[in-house]
């Protein structure tokens, strides 16, 4: 493993935003810049990860467009796209062409501009990223098929309401200590209960929202990383692996083997087990998403995440703190943002700059990036 750091790290305000796409990307772009320390002159190549700005805001061929506003003179530039885990597929394409040797540099974003569409055709958006010939024209969105697995957890394992509202209340009250975040609100299991029901049994509550955002990193070379005396964080391991696009297609929808895979590609390369993660950033796109992540990652036996998180273990001051952020749940989910977003909040709690959200001791960091119903995952290692 080659000694790859991220030496600058920013993100922009999440929610419903008067900015256009490539002033989000831009913003970003320009604060990680100069957290790092590094003029654009410095950067050998830009990675932009973004899901659907050509439905989204009408504009294809983006990641040339953000390098040309940023003053990116003829460098390399591609976007990447892997649904919702398009912003950390782009991390990793950054940290192979540092690793690789071709680069020295590496400008890695991830934005999305979602609010412009009326909702039912951001609906219509994202579920071009399930299967459309077999899920989306048969009517399953992203809301009914984790239902599916949300039941199916229930059923096999015990998993309840409480269980599910957990994670949501928890993650509300992580979001109301981040200033980027979307939602600023405490809620309840009562609000939860109250709420409109969207896919049985996931209310408003247990759904992430619509969302405009962006994120931006800085990756180098832990040698590079001296000269410019900047607080870097160390990139430990990652790992990437893939999976059916259609639920019906897996073997088991209490879990997501391509979560498992890469996480397990992620802790050989880092030398590291579970047991060694200070905190974690998951995609919790749904509650439900977030039990089974912890399960599939190793925090707890397959079928005991719900218990867990109810338990409090999750929590900020619990046993493995997950979304410290507030998560895609209540710091807000722009897509193709996400995965680099996850990435920012690692290196502010391993800086320790993270405020109020600050997780006691963190040393060793994990994001959990999923596309689709779990087709694509990313997992990324990051420490002291």
């Amino acid at each position: 493993m080659a000694d790859l750091v991220v030496v600058g790290a920013a993100e922009t305000k999440f929610g419903k935003l008067d900015g256009s796409f490539r002033d989000l990307a831009v913003e970003a772009a320009v604060a990680a810049l100069a957290d790092a320390g590094v003029p654009a002159s410095q950067v050998d190549a830009m990675y932009l990860g973004t899901f659907s700005p050509g439905t989204f805001v009408h504009q294809e061929h983006p990641a040339p467009l953000v390098a040309s506003m940023l003053g990116l003179s003829h460098v390399p530039t591609t976007r990447t796209e892997n649904a919702c885990a398009s912003g950390s597929t782009a991390f990793l394409q950054g940290l192979m062409a540092v690793a690789s040797g071709m680069c020295d540099t590496v400008l890695v974003i991830g934005a999305e501009k979602m609010t412009s569409t009326p909702i039912e055709e951001t609906t219509q958006i994202l579920a071009e990223a399930a299967d459309w010939e077999s899920e989306a024209l048969a009517g399953a969105t992203f809301p009914s098929l984790f239902a599916l697995m949300a039941r199916r957890h229930m059923h096999q394992f015990g998993t309840t309401r409480d269980h599910l509202s957990a994670v949501a209340i928890k993650n509300h009250h992580n979001a109301c200590r981040n200033p980027y975040a979307q939602f600023h609100r405490e809620i309840t299991a009562g609000d939860i209960a109250a709420a409109a029901m969207i896919a049985d049994p996931l209310t408003l509550y247990d759904c992430s929202p619509v969302t405009d955002g962006a994120a931006a990193v800085v990756i180098t070379s832990g040698e590079r990383a001296v000269d410019l005396g900047g607080d870097a964080v160390r990139v430990l391991g990652f790992g990437q692996a893939s999976d059916s696009l259609s639920l019906f297609r897996r073997e088991d929808m209490t879990s997501l083997t391509a979560a498992r895979k890469a996480a397990g590609r992620a802790y050989a390369m880092a030398g590291l087990n579970p047991s060694d993660v200070s905190f974690a950033e998951v995609h919790d796109c749904f509650t439900i998403a977030e039990v089974i992540a912890t399960e599939d990652l190793g925090f707890f036996p397959h079928g005991e995440g719900g218990p867990a998180a109810f338990a409090g273990e999750t929590a900020l001051d619990g046993r493995i703190p997950v979304n410290p952020s507030g998560g895609l749940k209540g710091k807000g989910h722009p897509v193709g943002a996400t995965g680099v977003s996850q990435v920012v909040e690692s290196v502010f709690q391993i800086r320790g700059t993270a405020g109020e959200r600050q997780v006691a001791n963190a040393r060793v960091g994990l994001t959990h990036n999923v596309g689709g119903s779990g087709a694509t995952c990313v997992v990324t290692l990051l420490g002291k």
